[in-house]
């Protein structure tokens, strides 16, 4: 939702005033201010009740993170394959 928030407010702008625009609100301190009230909202729905969720949560994005950090090496292999039997090789 805030990319929606953040694309109607682009969309109304000059390309000149984008600069400005994208440095203040993409700014170090708005961006930590950010997190910390990402990361306050989830304490206070998830771990603040006691809920299952963040335990599944880890175990999912842990998963999808291993994924894509292992893919760009499943597919130099893929294509050493493809290669390989494409040309006669082991």
């Amino acid at each position: 939702m805030a990319l929606r928030r953040v694309y109607s407010e682009i969309k109304g702008k000059k390309v000149t005033e984008l600069p400005g625009y994208l440095k203040s609100t993409f700014s170090m301190e708005t961006v930590k201010t950010s997190v910390k009230r990402g990361l306050d909202n989830y304490n206070e729905k998830y771990i603040q009740t006691s809920s299952v969720d963040p335990i599944l949560h880890i175990c999912f994005y842990g998963m999808a993170f291993s994924y894509l950090v292992a893919l760009p090496n499943e597919r130099r292999h893929l294509e050493h394959q493809q290669h390989a039997k494409e040309h006669g090789g082991h």
